[in-house]
């Protein structure tokens, strides 16, 4: 579906569907069309909300997974926005991970997939390598089981913003933000319902990280998807859909979303 960006404040956000609010946040290069599958799946039973994180345009000094969070937490108090199901892809797990840490009251749900926080072989790592197409190329390749997932649409937006001095200071920043940023000590504390989805090739969060989130959130279910990679819901919508579709139903929320 062609996803409306809308325009509000301070903010740039899709908001599609009606009912409990699933909010979706997306990584490091994430685009908001990384999430198509989902939002045209959902946004018919649910209202699916997704913030366009300042992850390019953010003050430097805030440029990391604290700064993010913060971002957030103003989404939500802007848009007014309660009863959360708040589902992350990469560092967006990450954030969401520290967005539920301090805002338990306002989520009912977590879903995390490809999440770092535990540890990550960081794209943001090995970047710059400004103006070089195939190795910008063969990075976001590597981020899928299947490269051909890699459209070429999804490579020339990387490769623009690896080209942008400003963007890859940011980058950089919040890339060593998020390894600096290790939440093994602090998500045992996490108590909402998690769902696990997984790539069992995942390369970058392997199928090891999985199961330590496993271990450590208590109420937690752990969901494999073969022939995967960092990114379950853009390479395998469908199975990605079906495994959250069944989660949400069997864990109703216990407030009434608004």
């Amino acid at each position: 579906m062609n996803l409306q960006i809308r325009q509000e404040g301070d903010f740039q956000y899709i908001d599609e569907g009606k009912g409990e609010v699933l909010l979706l946040l997306h990584g490091l290069f994430g685009a908001l069309s990384n999430w198509n599958g989902v939002v045209d799946h959902f946004s018919k039973n649910y209202r699916v909300v997704i913030p366009l994180m300042p992850i390019y345009e953010m003050a430097l000094h805030k440029a990391g997974v604290p700064g993010l969070t913060s971002f957030v937490e103003d989404f939500v108090k802007f848009k007014k926005l309660r009863n959360l199901t708040v589902l992350g892809n990469s560092l967006g797990g990450h954030v969401g991970l520290a967005y539920t840490l301090k805002n338990a009251d306002m989520v009912q749900r977590l879903v995390l997939t490809g999440s770092s926080g535990l540890f990550e072989d960081s794209m943001g790592g090995s970047f710059p390598k400004r103006g070089n197409y195939q190795y910008v190329q063969e990075r976001v390749g590597y981020t899928f089981y299947d490269p051909k997932t890699a459209t070429k649409e999804l490579v020339d937006e990387v490769f623009s913003i690896t080209n942008s001095n400003a963007k890859c200071l940011r980058i950089i920043a919040i890339a060593k933000s998020a390894q600096r940023h290790n939440m093994a000590k602090d998500i045992t504390n996490i108590k909402v319902p998690t769902l696990l989805i997984w790539g069992l090739n995942d390369t970058i969060t392997p199928p090891l990280v999985g199961y330590e989130f496993n271990r450590l959130i208590e109420n937690s279910e752990l969901y494999f998807i073969d022939k995967c990679g960092h990114a379950p819901m853009m390479e395998h919508p469908e199975k990605f859909n079906s495994i959250l579709e069944k989660y949400l139903v069997n864990t109703p929320i216990t407030a009434t979303a608004t």
